[in-house]
């Protein structure tokens, strides 16, 4: 697949240019799928351009019948977990958890830059553990670093969506480097 180089997009016209159409729209009759891409849907439909992502990951929780949310979070992103927990909190019961949990030294783990970062590494695998232990239905992803989030992800038992996204370089906004021409420049190697 190369979606991404395609000139046409026949398939926003229903086109499968993958031959896998029946096989892949079966996986949809699973009960959780079915149920969040139902609850997606009517999400987008009712407030498309009208509810912020705050807004509607209260939405979707409240619609999934979620009564207990996890919050996975970089230290340095504990302003913005003050901030948002309060927020959660008005409409269900919220466990947070931050990266340094259980203080694991980097040392421990075989990893380098203790020297330059701090002497304790991040832990998202016991994020995981933390978050399962207390019972969460669906765990949000507060600024974890890149590689920190996809073994949270992975070791999560709950569902997991990211509410904000680490890039200290960009105010963590990744997606200025593919909005703005002066660092997509920088990106982008001369042919």
């Amino acid at each position: 697949m190369n979606c991404a180089k395609c000139e046409t997009q026949e398939c926003r016209q229903g086109k499968d240019c993958t031959g896998r159409r029946d096989e892949i729209a079966a996986k949809y009759s699973d009960p959780e799928a079915e149920t969040v891409m139902k609850v997606a849907a009517a999400i987008e439909s009712e407030f498309y351009c009208q509810k912020n992502r705050v807004e509607e990951l209260v939405e979707f929780s409240k619609r999934m019948g979620y009564k207990k949310l996890g919050v996975a979070f970089c230290i340095g992103f504990m302003e913005e977990a003050k901030t948002l927990i309060p927020i959660l909190e008005q409409h269900f019961e919220v466990s947070s958890v931050c990266c340094k949990v259980a203080g694991i030294t980097k040392e421990e783990l075989g990893q380098e830059g203790a020297d330059k970062v701090g002497k304790y590494s991040c832990n998202p695998i016991g994020q995981a553990a933390m978050l399962e232990a207390d019972g969460t239905d669906l765990n949000i992803i507060c600024g974890l670093c890149l590689g920190h989030d996809i073994l949270f992800s992975r070791y999560s038992h709950a569902p997991v969506t990211t509410l904000i996204v680490k890039d200290r370089v960009l105010a963590h906004n990744p997606a200025a480097a593919l909005y703005c021409r002066y660092i997509r420049r920088n990106l982008v190697k001369p042919s």
